[in-house]
């Protein structure tokens, strides 16, 4: 029951990117087009899930007994920065068209502050490995699904005719409210 806690919480009430505002960038940027979003997830999705399950490892094994607290955050970044330039590696091979589709935002995600912000919460929330994973998944899919929608949200908005001073940023971050508000409605389940 507690990991179906974490799960509902983790994508719907305490979305990253909705709630938290972590993420933002590639929740902006990368927000154009769905298949776009659907890449950018994946790779989230699977650098977020390592990168978590490193830092726990590093957090327990070497920082804390050492006591080297203070180097957290740095260790973190340089093991998000390595685990970015894997993907980065994999796509180039593997999808070249997604790479092209990703462009920038991809180092991006070395950046990306939801992943770093995972990396530190699951060790302020004290879990296990287990509960650190079931959390890292659950926060990469409520990412997803705040990307994935709002990308599908802006392809309709192409289409439709706004008024020249509300387009493209502005009725982006309007739209981004809206959503927030929306899931806000979850904030009641958990």
């Amino acid at each position: 029951m507690e990991y179906i806690i974490i799960f509902i919480a983790a994508i719907f009430v305490n979305n990253i990117v909705l709630s938290q505002f972590l993420g933002i960038c590639p929740f902006l940027g990368v927000s154009k087009k769905v298949d776009t979003a659907l890449g950018m997830s994946a790779a989230v999705m699977f650098v977020l899930t390592i990168a978590t399950i490193v830092t726990f490892l590093i957090q327990k094994f070497v920082l804390d007994p050492f006591e080297l607290g203070f180097m957290q955050t740095i260790s973190f970044i340089l093991v998000i920065a390595a685990l970015v330039q894997m993907v980065e590696i994999v796509l180039k091979k593997v999808s070249p068209a997604l790479y092209q589709a990703l462009g920038v935002f991809l180092p991006l995600i070395t950046t990306n502050c939801a992943i770093l912000g995972v990396a530190i919460l699951v060790i302020q929330k004290d879990y296990n490995l287990v509960q650190s994973v079931a959390f890292a998944v659950a926060t990469a899919i409520g990412f997803a699904l705040a990307l994935i929608i709002f990308a599908g949200i802006r392809e309709q908005l192409a289409m439709t005719n706004v008024p020249d001073g509300m387009k493209g940023t502005p009725i982006a971050l309007i739209t981004a409210g809206l959503l927030a508000m929306a899931f806000m409605g979850f904030a009641g389940i958990v």
